[in-house]
């Protein structure tokens, strides 16, 4: 299976979250077909209704991209889905990996989809902004131990015209910012750890 490349509107993933009108010069993403290990990575599926963000993974994989972070604010959808043919419109990517945390308290998460997204930590469903609908922000809380946690974010794009998929995340006594990997990574020496034996079943 061919690795895609998924391009949409102007801003390149890792860069931080600007207004769409800022520069309409920019690229936005939803992944790479590089490589990040200590990223999300999104398996691609084509779809022909709005499906059950939990039952994806049923589907025929269509490609595998990566990213470390959701970051595409609401805009036009008009450059197609470059490595998938005239897919403008019904696709859906479910993104998973793994992060750390640091310091152990209550986060809180908001994440904005056009159309459909769903947000699970350590397997259990935080956040349900499922269905057909314009870009629509939820919020949802998880008590966070220190130490490894899983997350998946299953997403689908319905109909065209317009398309968002933003992860934001805020720490006890922070505000909130786009949810990154690369903030959320362990320390490289897992014997600096110091949270050791702390990772949920399968995060290996």
């Amino acid at each position: 299976m061919a690795m895609l490349s998924v391009l949409i509107g102007l801003m390149p993933a890792e860069c931080p979250a600007q207004d769409k009108n800022d520069d309409p010069d920019q690229v936005y993403v939803f992944g790479t077909t590089v490589v990040i290990p200590s990223g999300l990575k999104g398996t691609i599926y084509y779809i022909h209704s709005a499906k059950k963000l939990n039952e994806l993974q049923k589907e025929k994989p269509r490609g595998t991209i990566y990213t470390s972070s959701l970051n595409i604010p609401t805009q036009d959808y008009s450059l197609g889905f470059p490595g998938i043919s005239k897919r403008l419109e019904w696709f859906a990517i479910d993104y998973t990996g793994k992060f750390w945390i640091g310091k152990p308290g209550e986060y809180r998460w908001e994440l904005t989809s056009d159309d459909g997204s769903m947000l699970f930590i350590d397997d259990k469903p935080v956040i349900d902004n499922g269905g057909l609908h314009a870009a629509v922000t939820l919020t949802g809380l998880t008590q966070l131990s220190g130490g490894i946690h899983t997350i998946r974010v299953p997403y689908f794009q319905g109909i065209k015209y317009q398309v968002a998929l933003v992860l934001k995340i805020a720490g006890p006594g922070e505000n909130f910012r786009v949810f990154s990997t690369e903030e959320f990574k362990p320390p490289a020496n897992p014997e600096t750890w110091a949270f050791p034996g702390s990772a949920p079943a399968g995060a290996k």
